[in-house]
């Protein structure tokens, strides 16, 4: 036999109240969500009409001059998309395509200082692939030459950290922006 009594059917009509509660609850948080931001495309003469479009490969808008664009990132985190977007786009042609092969040639961890405009202040490795010292000059060399970055205007300036899947075939994918491994 149980001690305990049984319920009045008052406790099970508030049971059932809050449960419906709860859920309205739930449901008007869901409906306030806003939506999924756009993906941005490329201007048209960045396409290159021989090569297919790959779905997980994303550009930011590539200018002669670097990132015409700017960061609405309120943290390093969220920024670290628009850093890899706008690398991705001024080197479209050296990311790797798909999957990366399960051996990779490097893998290095980079810490990059954006000022207020974009400017590239300071890059420090935090995981430097060693034996690859090639790898190590080209990555600071792409670092630089994609100045200035998107300006982080809600932050001011940043720090951010990125890691860098090498191949051996000399291309590349951000751990950000990565389509994976076999």
């Amino acid at each position: 036999m149980s001690d305990t009594p049984p319920p009045s059917p008052s406790g099970k009509r508030t049971h059932w109240l809050l449960a419906g509660i709860m859920a309205a609850g739930a449901a008007l948080v869901a409906a306030c969500r806003s939506g999924p931001e756009p993906t941005p495309t490329p201007e048209p003469e960045s396409r290159s009409p021989s090569t297919p479009e790959t779905p997980g490969v994303k550009g930011p808008v590539p200018a002669a001059a670097g990132s015409a664009r700017v960061s609405a990132a309120a943290t390093s985190k969220a920024y670290r998309q628009d850093g890899a977007t706008h690398l991705y786009g001024l080197n479209s042609e050296r990311i790797f395509k798909g999957k990366l092969p399960p051996q990779l040639y490097a893998i290095g961890v980079l810490e990059v200082d954006i000022d207020r405009t974009g400017k590239v202040n300071r890059i420090h490795w935090l995981r430097a692939p060693r034996h690859a010292p090639e790898v190590v000059k080209e990555i600071e060399r792409t670092v630089r030459a994609a100045a200035p970055f998107p300006a982080p205007t809600r932050l001011g300036k940043v720090t951010y950290t990125e890691t860098w899947l090498w191949d051996k075939s000399g291309k590349f994918q951000l751990d950000t922006l990565t389509e994976g491994q076999l």
